[in-house]
C-alpha cells in the first residue's frame, strides 16, 4: 500500500523563512524556539501522524504558524496556514459566546427553564432543564449523534427542528444538573435558542455578532455544496495510505460542530477572548469558570478548563482548550492565559495525536524537556516482515517494544496486519494479529483478526477457537458470530444473559475502597440498569457492561473487567481491572 504522501518542504521552509524575517534575526532565543517547533511538527509528519496546519502563540504575538502535508491528496495541494478545516466541537466555544452575548443583552437568562425559549419542546423536560445545563453538558438530553442510526442521520439534509425531533421524545439520562455527559444535542438546543431569541438564523448571528467584527473573514458555517477556495478535504488513514472519510451532511452538527474555519483566524479569535469586543468582562469570564467536573477536568460554557503538561518535565499550567473530531478531522486548541499561549492544531486525516503533540510545543516554549516524536512500530513491522521475513521482525518487534523510538497502537497493529492480508501474505499478517494478542490480549478484536489470518491459512480449528475467545471477551461481536455460524459452530453457549432483577440488584453507587491512611479525592463509580442492559459510570465516562457470567462483566471498548461479589446483597463490592476494589453505598 502507498506511504503517506510528505510535505512539500518547498512550502513548509518558505513559510518558516518569511517568520524569521519578519521577526529579524537578533532575536536568537525565539529562533531557538521556532526552529524547536518546526523540527519536533516535521518529525511528526515524517513519522506519518501529522497532516494539517499549525499555529503557535505568546503573548507577543505569532511565533510560528504552518502547513504540513495535503488539504487535498487528489490534486497534491498543501496544507497552508490559510487553509479551511473543519472545527467539529470546537464550534461549541463560539454558540457559547453568541448565548453571552444574549445574556448580556437581557434577552436570555441561563438559569430561566428552556421551556421559555421554547414552547415547542416536551414540557415535562423543558421545565426541569435550564440553559445553564445545555451550556455545560449537563442537562441528561441523550446525545443524538451516539444513536444507533446516526449512520443514516448524518448522511441525509437535516434542518434543525428535523434534529430536534431525533431527541425530544427521548428519556432524559440523569436528572438535569445531576453530572456530566456530553451531549451535542445540547448545543443543537442552544442554536435554536440563538436564532429565535435574535430573530436571524444560528448562520446568520455567527456572521453578524463574531465573524464579521472580528474580520474572521475566512470562518464560517460549511455548506457541502458551497464553493469554498482552500477548503480541506477529510480524510482517514488505513494502514498507511489515505482513503477519503466518509460523507457527512454539514447540516447536522449544526450549532455543536458546523464551523470551519484556519489557524489564523483562531488567532483573531483568541486574541478577543482577551478584550470587550464580543462581550464585557463580566460575561467573558462566565465562559470559563468551573460549572460541571468531567473527571480530572472542568467544563466552563464552551471550553474544558484544566491543565496542560509542560512538555515531560511533569509542570503543569491552567488551561482552557476544546477538541473536535468529525469525519476526516480532528482539532484542538488550547490557550494558557497566564502567558498568553496559543497552540491550534488542524488536522485533516482524523488521527493526530494533537493532545501530545500539544503537551511538547507547551514544553518548548516553557524551555522544558519534551518527548520527542515515536515511530509507529505496527507499521515498522510491516516493513520488517517484508524485508527480513517473519522470524526476524518478531526478534525486531520484542526488542523495541517499550522502548522510546516506537509506540504500540493495538489499532495500527489490525491495520497492519489487514496490509499484509489483503496482500495475500496471511503467514505475515498471522504473525502481526498474535503479536497483537499478545500485546493486548483483553481485546476481543485481536481474537477476531486472528482467526481471520489463521482461516486464511487453513487452520480452521485454531481459528473457531479464537473466534469463541472473541466472543467471549464481547458477545456483541456480530462478525464473529457470523462467522462461526457459517462454519457450523454453535454460538449459543457463548453467550450469557443476566437476568433482569440480578442486573437491579447490582446497580447502586460504589465507592473505592482506600487502603487504610492513604489521601485523595473520593472516587465512585454508578452501576446503572436501563432497558434491561447494564452500564457504569466513571465520573461522567458511561459505558456498557457486557455480561460475560453472572456476576462478570466487561467493557468491550477497552477491555475493562469488572467482577462483583453479590453473596451478600447487602454488601456487594467489585473489582475493576481485578485490581481497584469497590464497595456498593446503602
Amino acid at each position: 500500500m502507498d506511504r503517506i504522501p510528505k510535505i512539500n518542504r518547498g512550502v513548509a521552509y518558505a513559510s518558516l523563512t518569511l517568520l524569521f524575517l519578519s521577526f529579524g534575526l537578533s532575536s536568537t532565543f525565539s529562533q531557538t524556539k521556532v526552529q524547536k517547533i518546526d523540527q519536533l511538527l516535521r518529525t511528526y509528519h515524517d513519522y506519518g501522524r501529522f497532516n494539517g496546519s499549525v499555529l503557535v502563540a505568546d503573548e507577543s504575538g505569532i511565533l510560528y504558524q504552518n502547513g504540513f502535508g495535503w488539504a487535498n491528496v487528489e490534486w497534491d495541494r498543501p496544507n497552508e496556514t490559510d487553509t479551511k478545516f473543519r472545527l467539529a466541537s470546537i464550534s461549541k466555544q463560539f454558540t457559547a459566546m453568541l448565548i453571552m452575548q444574549l445574556v448580556e443583552a437581557g434577552k436570555l437568562s441561563l438559569e430561566a427553564p428552556i421551556s421559555t425559549y421554547l414552547p415547542d419542546f416536551p414540557k415535562d423536560k423543558a421545565q426541569q432543564i435550564t440553559v445553564h445545563h445545555l451550556l455545560t453538558h449537563t442537562s441528561g438530553i441523550p446525545n443524538y449523534t451516539s444513536f444507533s442510526n446516526y449512520w443514516e442521520i448524518m448522511r441525509r439534509p437535516n434542518s434543525p427542528e428535523d434534529l430536534v425531533r431525533l431527541f425530544a421524545d427521548s428519556s432524559l439520562v440523569f436528572t438535569p444538573g445531576e453530572r456530566h455527559s456530553y451531549s451535542n444535542s445540547a448545543y443543537v438546543l442552544l442554536g435554536q435558542i440563538i436564532s429565535k431569541l435574535s430573530g436571524k438564523s444560528y448562520e446568520q448571528a455567527l456572521q453578524d455578532q463574531i465573524f464579521s467584527p472580528l474580520q474572521m473573514d475566512n470562518t464560517g458555517y460549511d455548506h457541502h455544496r458551497s464553493i469554498l477556495k482552500k477548503r480541506a478535504a477529510g480524510y482517514y488513514v488505513n494502514g498507511r495510505s489515505f482513503v477519503n472519510a466518509n460523507y457527512i451532511d454539514m447540516s447536522t452538527p449544526y450549532a455543536a460542530g458546523g464551523i470551519y474555519s484556519t489557524v489564523e483566524d483562531l488567532y483573531l479569535w483568541d486574541r478577543a477572548l482577551y478584550t470587550e469586543k464580543l462581550v464585557s468582562q463580566k460575561y467573558r469570564e462566565l465562559l470559563f469558570e468551573k460549572h460541571s467536573q468531567l473527571g480530572r477536568m472542568y467544563y466552563g460554557y464552551g471550553w474544558e478548563l484544566g491543565q496542560m503538561p509542560v512538555g515531560n518535565s511533569g509542570e503543569r499550567l491552567p488551561a482552557t482548550s476544546h477538541s473536535g473530531g468529525i469525519n476526516g478531522f480532528n482539532t484542538f486548541i488550547t490557550r494558557i492565559p497566564s502567558n498568553k499561549s496559543l497552540i491550534v492544531l488542524l488536522s485533516n486525516t482524523g488521527n493526530a495525536p494533537l493532545f501530545e503533540m500539544t503537551a511538547s510545543i507547551n514544553g518548548i516554549l516553557n524551555e522544558k524537556d519534551f518527548d520527542p516524536p515515536q515511530k509507529s512500530l505496527a507499521y515498522d513491522l510491516v516493513d520488517w516482515i517484508k524485508e527480513d521475513g517473519v522470524e526476524e521482525a518478531r526478534r525486531k518487534f520484542i526488542a523495541s517494544k517499550g522502548g522510546v523510538d516506537h509506540y504500540l497502537n493495538e489499532h495500527e497493529m489490525n491495520m497492519a496486519g489487514y496490509e499484509l492480508l489483503q496482500a495475500n501474505h496471511a503467514k505475515g499478517a498471522a504473525t502481526i494479529f498474535l503479536l497483537n494478542i499478545e500485546s493486548y490480549p483483553k481485546s476481543s478484536n485481536v481474537y477476531d483478526s486472528y482467526g481471520e489470518a489463521l482461516l486464511a491459512l487453513g487452520k480452521k480449528e485454531e481459528a473457531i477457537a479464537n473466534y469463541k475467545k472473541s466472543i467471549r471477551l464481547n458477545p456483541k461481536n456480530e462478525h464473529g458470530l457470523q462467522v462461526l455460524e457459517d462454519l457450523g459452530v454453535s454460538t449459543a453457549s457463548l453467550v450469557y444473559t443476566v437476568p433482569l432483577e440480578h442486573m437491579q440488584v447490582l446497580s447502586g453507587e460504589y465507592l473505592a475502597i482506600r487502603p487504610a491512611g492513604s489521601s485523595g479525592k473520593e472516587w465512585k463509580i454508578a452501576i446503572e440498569e436501563e432497558g434491561g442492559r447494564l452500564f457504569a459510570n466513571d465520573r461522567g465516562y458511561r459505558f456498557e457492561l457486557i455480561p460475560i457470567g453472572k456476576d462478570q462483566f466487561i467493557n468491550p471498548n477497552d477491555g475493562a473487567t469488572i467482577d462483583f461479589d453479590s453473596s451478600d446483597e447487602k454488601a456487594i463490592t467489585f473489582s475493576l481491572f481485578g485490581k481497584y476494589n469497590f464497595k456498593k453505598l446503602e
